[in-house]
C-alpha cells in the first residue's frame, strides 16, 4: 500500500483542516471531499473533527480512497489532548507517540489510543462513536 496510497497524499507541511461533522444518532459523519485539496487529484492526509459535542477532537486519516482511520485524540498516558504531525500524533506532555492508526510507538504511554470503526455510508464517512 506505502507508495501507491501515499502518491495521492501530500507532505505533513499541508495547512490542517478542521471540519465539526455532523453528529448522527450513532456517530458523526464528514464528506470524504474534506480531504480534497484544489489541486486536482491531490488529497490532504488527515482532517480534525472539532464539534462541541466531543469532548476531544477525532483525528480522521485518510489512507486510501476506501479506507480510514478515526483516532480520539486523547493521550492514553495523562489525558492531555494529542497533536498530528502527519501520519503520527504526539503527546505536547510527555512525548508519548503514536501511528495513524492509534498505536503506541514511543512512550511513556503502555497503550493504544481509542480507535473507532470508520464505514462509507451514502457517500459519507461515518464514525461509529458506540464503539471503541
Amino acid at each position: 500500500m506505502g507508495a501507491v496510497a501515499a502518491s495521492g497524499f501530500l507532505s505533513a507541511c499541508s495547512t490542517t483542516r478542521f471540519v465539526p461533522g455532523k453528529i448522527e444518532k450513532d456517530g458523526i459523519s464528514v464528506d470524504p471531499r474534506e480531504f480534497a485539496i484544489k489541486e486536482k487529484g491531490k488529497y490532504r492526509s488527515y482532517i480534525i473533527i472539532r464539534n462541541d459535542a466531543l469532548l476531544f477532537p477525532i483525528c480522521l486519516y485518510r489512507l486510501s480512497e476506501t479506507e480510514y482511520s478515526a483516532l480520539w485524540m486523547q493521550c492514553s498516558h495523562q489525558g492531555a489532548e494529542l497533536a498530528v504531525s502527519g501520519d503520527k500524533l504526539q503527546c505536547p506532555a510527555h512525548g508519548s507517540e503514536y501511528n495513524n492508526r492509534g498505536k503506541v510507538t514511543g512512550g511513556p504511554a503502555d497503550r493504544d489510543i481509542r480507535s473507532f470503526p470508520v464505514s462509507l455510508i451514502d457517500n459519507q464517512v461515518f464514525i461509529d462513536l458506540r464503539k471503541a
